[in-house]
């Protein structure tokens, strides 16, 4: 029988040798020495053992909110700047095409690198590379805070993007590091998906007060505070084993990350002036040769960027298509019915943030749960829920025919939606952790935010230019279907 200590180790991983004290399931008179006492009447093992390690649990708390509060910053960053667009339009005069690159600048980046920053994490250290990501992303929000004009609020945009895609795989890699068992792994990725969720969820609100009480430029100030609390605590953090070193694959490398970038800047262009146009068309065909470059490449690079052994494994293919799906839906579900609150209810943009809050305050509580039901279930069921639920908000706004459909239907799709989003992405980190052997941590969960990333950005840029509510739902129907055939077929 085991039994868990406060932080939530198993008496197998918390007990000491056998030597030193009773070990677990066995009696005092079998394990202890005969001049040693066994445990007190009363006490299970785990109890009377003393501590393998002084002071863990601070230390782990304390690194826990490190990495959780780093997170933060990168999922606050994508969504801070949107309300402070009128702003930087009325103070830095930008051109027309070049305004939205004030705010898609750092999405290009952040997922066009997230598979980089993997490699990079794995080969050179998970806390070196956080901490040094951490220093360059508090920097670089200064340099944005001064910048002159639009070009170079855009260069800081793209070169804080890649702060972030360092950030994230990096933090992840040391998360699991601190949490070896997979129990205690899942939990622990719900805990920091739920608390990192708290920056895509006060974005909005936190620019909107920031811009009310000193302008744009404020935006960028609160990022430093943040980074530095973060690094001080990224100074405790255990550093992983050190492992075989392999050699880069740059080609590969390279060209994987051209193909995230100009895919993610095609479908950003596509949302802003349409699929036929040129600077759409052009960057997509040349992620597409990007991509059938990487395949060629990959067959004859002794380590290739993205392992075979990584990408053999069903649970990782599965948890992959479920992020991207999820992240599809949910990201692209709700940029568009932000937008159809404003211009079929005439709703101002604050009502139409309350409007949002179904869809987006779940993300801040839902992966607690998410990870406990990992844990307790696996991953299949988890990620079978969420990708069903892709279906299912589909469904309710295939419904929604007619410029006024009711209220109450979309804010049951907007439910469904955050099932999605809360259940199948934590889920799918927490999947990949589990499955990913442990020299793949950080090239494991750069390759999958990136591809939530794409999923993302593909989301806006598809749902965004359809128009019709129900159009979107059947588009999120067949998609949806999709991820549940491909996830009920993979094993648990």
């Amino acid at each position: 029988m085991t039994t868990a200590d406060p932080l939530g180790r198993t008496s197998a991983e918390a007990a000491p040798p056998a030597c030193t004290g009773p070990a677990p399931g066995r009696t005092s008179a079998e394990a202890a020495p005969p001049a040693r006492p066994g445990p007190a009447p009363g006490r299970t093992p785990a109890e009377a053992a003393p501590p393998a390690r002084p002071g863990p649990a601070p230390l782990t708390r304390l690194a826990f909110a490190g990495l959780a509060t780093g997170n933060l910053l990168v999922l606050l960053d994508t969504s801070v700047l949107n309300v402070a667009v009128p702003g930087i339009q009325d103070s830095l005069h930008p051109a027309a095409a070049a305004l939205p690159w004030t705010v898609d600048a750092y999405t290009v980046v952040f997922a066009g690198l997230l598979l980089a920053g993997g490699v990079v994490a794995d080969r050179w250290g998970a806390r070196r590379v956080y901490a040094c990501a951490l220093g360059l992303f508090a920097a670089l929000s200064v340099a944005c805070a001064l910048a002159p004009g639009a070009g170079a609020l855009i260069a800081g945009r793209a070169l804080l993007g890649a702060a972030g895609a360092g950030l994230v795989p990096a933090s992840l890699a040391l998360l699991i590091h601190l949490n070896p068992g997979p129990a205690r792994r899942t939990r622990a990725i719900g805990a920091w998906t739920a608390l990192s969720g708290l920056g895509a969820a006060a974005g909005p609100v936190l620019g909107g007060a920031l811009v009310e009480l000193g302008g744009w430029r404020l935006v960028f100030l609160v990022n430093p505070p943040l980074a530095l609390a973060a690094l001080l605590s990224a100074r405790r953090l255990p550093a992983p084993p050190a492992r075989g070193v392999r050699p880069l694959d740059r080609p590969g490398l390279l060209l994987s990350t051209a193909g995230l970038g100009l895919l993610t800047c095609g479908l950003v262009e596509a949302g802003i002036e349409g699929w036929g146009a040129p600077r759409a068309l052009l960057p997509v065909a040349a992620a597409l040769g990007c991509f059938a470059a990487v395949a060629l490449v990959e067959r004859r690079a002794a380590f290739p960027v993205l392992p075979p052994a990584l990408l053999a494994l069903p649970k990782v293919r599965a948890a992959m298509v479920a992020a991207a799906v999820s992240c599809f839906a949910y990201f692209g579900g709700m940029y568009q019915l932000a937008v159809w609150f404003q211009h079929a209810y005439d709703l101002t943009p604050f009502q139409a943030g309350l409007a949002s809050l179904p869809i987006v305050l779940p993300v801040c509580v839902m992966p607690f749960l998410t990870g406990r039901l990992v844990a307790r279930h696996g991953s299949r069921p988890v990620l079978l829920t969420g990708v069903s639920a892709t279906v299912v908000a589909g469904a309710l706004l295939a419904c929604a025919a007619g410029h006024h459909p009711p209220l109450p239907l979309l804010v049951a799709a907007e439910l469904a939606l955050a099932a999605t989003g809360t259940l199948s992405i934590p889920g799918a980190a927490a999947a990949v952790a589990v499955a990913a052997p442990a020299e793949y941590a950080a090239t494991s969960q750069g390759a999958l935010n990136g591809i939530r990333q794409a999923g993302s950005a593909l989301g806006v840029a598809v749902l965004g230019t359809l128009g019709a509510l129900s159009t979107s739902g059947c588009v999120l129907v067949g998609v949806g279907v999709f991820a549940v055939l491909l996830v009920a077929c993979t094993g648990d």
